[in-house]
C-alpha cells in the first residue's frame, strides 16, 4: 500500500519505489515526497552521493517532517541513522506518519504488528601463535599474513569473511556488494570507492575509470 502511495504521488517525477529499505534510505526519495506533498522547500541537493551528505540531507528532511507533523523528539519512532542504516521497522513508521497526516483518507489496514529478530553478528578475531622453536632466520623478515598463509592456510577463508563484512558494511552505501576479493579488488575501483567512504569524501570519476576496460586502465 505504501509503495503504491508513493508510486501514484511521485509518477509525474518519474520515481518508481520497488524496496522500501533500498529506495528510501539516502533522502532522495522523501525529499522528493516531502515537496510534493507539502510544497515544502528544502534546502538540500538532490543526489547526495557520499554517506556524510547522505547523514546531512537525511538530518534536514527529518527535522522538517517533525516540524512539519508537530513532534517532539520523544515521540519520533525513527531516526537519521535508522533510516540511513535501511531499518525497515524506522522506514515504516515514518511513511505511516507523514501518510496520516498529508493523505488521512489513505486505506490504512488497522492493528498491524511487526516482530521484529535482532540479529547479533559476532566477528572473530583470530590469532595466530607460532612456537619460536620453529622460527629460522628466513621466517623473520616475515609478517602475520605470510605466517597465516604458509602456517594456517585453514583459517584464510575466516580472515577473508571478516575482511568482506568490513568491506560490504561501507561500500554496500553505495549499492555495491564484494563477494570475492582477489577478483573484485584486481582493477582497483572497489579499493578507490572504499577509501572514499572511510574518509568521508567524494572521488571524482573523471579521476578514474569505473569500468576499467583494459590494464592500462586499471593503472
Amino acid at each position: 500500500l505504501l509503495i503504491d502511495w508513493i508510486n501514484t504521488t511521485l509518477k509525474e517525477e518519474h520515481i518508481v519505489v520497488k524496496s522500501l529499505e533500498e529506495d528510501l534510505y539516502d533522502g532522495l526519495v522523501l525529499h522528493h515526497l516531502l515537496e510534493k506533498l507539502g510544497s515544502l522547500k528544502l534546502d538540500v541537493d538532490k543526489i547526495a552521493l557520499t554517506e556524510k551528505k547522505q547523514h546531512q540531507k537525511l538530518s534536514v528532511i527529518l527535522e522538517a517532517v517533525a516540524k512539519c507533523l508537530q513532534l517532539e523528539e520523544s515521540q519520533l519512532k525513527w531516526s537519521v541513522e535508522s533510516i540511513l542504516t535501511k531499518d525497515l521497522l524506522s522506514t515504516l513508521h515514518l511513511l505511516v506518519a507523514i501518510a496520516k497526516h498529508f493523505r488521512p483518507n489513505l486505506a490504512m489496514p488497522p492493528n498491524v504488528q511487526v516482530e521484529t529478530i535482532t540479529i547479533e553478528v559476532w566477528i572473530v578475531l583470530i590469532f595466530l601463535t607460532v612456537d619460536p622453536r620453529d622460527l629460522s632466520q628466513d621466517l623473520v623478515e616475515d609478517d602475520a599474513f605470510d605466517e597465516l598463509f604458509s602456517r594456517a592456510p585453514d583459517k584464510l577463508d575466516a580472515v577473508k569473511k571478516v575482511f568482506l563484512q568490513f568491506v560490504n558494511q561501507h561500500v554496500g552505501k553505495l549499492g555495491l556488494n564484494v563477494k570475492d576479493i582477489e577478483s573484485q579488488f584486481a582493477d582497483g575501483v572497489i579499493l578507490l570507492l572504499l577509501i572514499g567512504q572511510l574518509e568521508g569524501y567524494f572521488l571524482n570519476l573523471r579521476d578514474f575509470f569505473l569500468t576499467p576496460a583494459s590494464t592500462t586502465e586499471m593503472v
